[in-house]
């Protein structure tokens, strides 16, 4: 009965719509600090971008946003997926559906039409947003995010989100749940590139300076929104 319900169009609406009405809350009541504050200045020349970002750490992604180019997100088929697009549509992102895994499930998610729509995305000038470690395996960066740089030939921009007020819950990504009147820090790191051309090894080293990447600019953003001021 349960997950009939949470099929519902209009069930996943309204819980949709009121996620992001409190997001919108947690930003307007929020204090936002950029790191580095030359953040969207350096990026400017680069666009469109990857943004990569990790599970969990997501919720508050929308309002990296800084003018009027447009983001498409990558967001799962679940019916949980189907929520946090209504979501996404509520506050101003689009969305591609699909997912990566690191088996056969992969085609079943719909991971290699969202791959073809990304590079579409792209390749029109759109910024794509995605989380890049993939569903049960948290905080390890998978292949599908620096294959794309390399079939687009756009660099990959790694993005952190804290809130000095939150909630972290039991889950498999230890999602965090951000809170109200928060002091809110976007961090960004260095831009990765990958060859066209980049063989199985180059791939797997630019998924580890993703990884990497990610886990330092995620530390950082933490200590921004936690230090005393």
């Amino acid at each position: 009965m349960l997950k009939k319900i949470g099929r519902s169009r209009a069930v996943q609406m309204l819980i949709g719509s009121a996620i992001a009405y409190y997001l919108r809350l947690v930003h307007v009541t929020g204090r936002y600090v950029i790191d580095p504050p030359t953040l969207y200045e350096d990026a400017q020349a680069d666009l469109p971008v990857i943004i990569a970002m990790w599970h969990g750490e997501h919720f508050m992604m929308p309002f990296v946003r800084r003018g009027n180019y447009v983001v498409d997100a990558l967001i799962s088929r679940h019916r949980d997926g189907e929520i946090n697009a209504i979501a996404a549509h509520k506050l101003g992102i689009n969305t591609i559906r699909g997912s990566g895994a690191h088996n056969t499930e992969f085609r079943r998610k719909g991971g290699v039409p969202a791959f073809r729509e990304m590079l579409a995305s792209l390749k029109a000038g759109r910024v794509v947003a995605l989380t890049a470690d993939v569903p049960k395996v948290s905080k390890v960066a998978g292949a599908g995010i620096v294959r794309l740089a390399a079939h687009s030939g756009r660099a990959i921009m790694p993005v952190a989100i804290a809130t000095s007020r939150r909630r972290r819950l039991d889950t498999w990504d230890k999602s965090v749940i951000n809170l109200p009147f928060s002091r809110i820090v976007i961090s960004g790191g260095p831009l990765i590139r990958v060859a066209r051309d980049a063989d199985d090894a180059e791939l797997e080293a630019k998924r580890k300076t993703v990884e990497d990447g990610l886990n330092s600019i995620t530390a950082r953003a933490y200590a921004l929104a936690d230090a005393k001021q």
